[in-house]
């Protein structure tokens, strides 16, 4: 999805707005066009998903604007906070097409657009909605990863306009989000395994709503309106391809570069640097889980990997308890081989796999250097 810094202001609109005055609708003529973009995939984190907009084209009135779902300030006050807690308030803007077409251009962006065939009246209707939002506190939303985002909101602008749950998701219900999801990090090894680690439940159900770009484009392509498809063919206004970025660092060879050293140094420091990591993700998991609003978040099952628990095993270990650093080794393997079978289906089972087998071989060691020796009675 497209965020951006809420800085740019449609000035085509204003320019309009004073000759018409703000409190009067302005009316659209029979030559005007209402159409969903579709934005390519970026490199950028904000950018990996695509980004969904809206364009209302009327040459007669000399319009054409672009409306915006996915506007955020990076200047608001404990900026990352709120966006870890989930109460970041995202903006709807609007910005002149050619604005638009020249940002996608400078960064390499393709831009697919489906003219949507509606009545003049629910076309009218969409415009004066978009502009009523636009220029006032209904502009702005609380962002959720699946639930509002700048394509759930397109969707429902849409649907509220057409008076009707038109647009629904086409294909793909069948599968979840996670696994939806995974394919778009290719090409960025730690961010596709760090938003494995760090969702939770939410995001193991079915996916049955659009919430992705490329996903709503798809089921407009299904979608029928009064006896006739909604949208037309998909034109490409911008074609590029998209560039995978090449890392020295940011790919699975120095994951598992790491991972093995854990497993082959044998050595009790690295294994209590490594089990010290695992717990205190494990703790920020547990805390962001708590605190944040986002229910992508929590129920985040992965702690039975990353678990808090492991500094009480650290505690033990230095303070050379054997018997209880035995017991909690012993704990740990058990989480390990739950954690194992519950994530066996799913879509990141694969990139955790290592992980999992680094846990094995360290928590064996710790629990057989800690193993009270049975004497032998000859």
């Amino acid at each position: 999805m497209k965020n951006v810094i809420f800085t740019k202001t449609l000035f085509s609109l204003l320019l309009l707005l004073s000759f018409v005055g703000f409190s009067q609708n302005l009316p659209l003529s029979k030559d005007a066009k209402v159409s969903v973009l579709t934005c390519g995939l970026g490199n950028e984190s904000y950018s990996f998903f695509g980004h969904t907009a809206i364009r209302v084209a009327d040459p007669t009135n000399n319009i054409d604007v672009v409306y915006n779902y996915g506007t955020f300030d990076f200047r608001t006050p404990n900026f990352v906070a709120r966006f870890a807690k989930g109460d970041l308030q995202y903006c709807a803007t609007a910005a002149a097409f050619g604005d638009f077409v020249n940002e996608y251009t400078a960064e390499k962006r393709s831009i697919f657009e489906q003219e949507l065939f509606m009545p003049q009246e629910l076309k009218q209707k969409l415009f004066d909605k978009l502009n009523k939002t636009i220029f006032s506190e209904d502009r702005f939303y609380t962002y959720k990863f699946i639930d509002k985002n700048c394509t759930s909101m397109v969707v429902d602008v849409i649907n509220l306009s057409l008076n009707g749950n038109v647009i629904t998701k086409k294909g793909e219900t069948d599968i979840t989000y996670r696994s939806i999801l995974f394919p778009y990090f290719n090409g960025h090894f730690y961010e596709q395994l760090g938003t494995s680690i760090i969702f939770g439940t939410k995001v193991d159900q079915l996916g049955t709503k659009i919430f992705l770009p490329f996903e709503l484009k798809n089921s407009l392509e299904k979608t029928t309106f009064q006896n006739h498809p909604l949208a037309g063919k998909s034109k490409t206004l911008l074609d590029f391809k998209k560039e995978t970025p090449s890392s020295w660092w940011n790919n699975v060879y120095t994951y598992l570069i790491i991972l093995a050293f854990v497993v082959l140094a044998h050595n009790k420091i690295v294994d209590k640097i490594y089990l010290l990591i695992l717990s205190l993700l494990g703790v920020f998991f547990v805390i962001v889980g708590f605190y944040s609003l986002h229910q992508e978040l929590a129920m985040n099952y992965n702690v039975l990997l990353f678990s808090p628990l492991l500094l009480i095993l650290i505690f033990f270990s230095i303070a050379k308890n054997k018997r209880w650093t035995y017991r909690f080794a012993v704990i740990h393997l058990i989480f390990l081989i739950v954690y194992t079978i519950f994530l066996i289906n799913k879509a990141h089972f694969f990139i955790v796999l290592p992980m999992i087998i680094t846990s094995g071989f360290v928590l064996v060691r710790v629990a057989i250097r800690n193993k009270k020796r049975i004497p032998i009675i000859i």
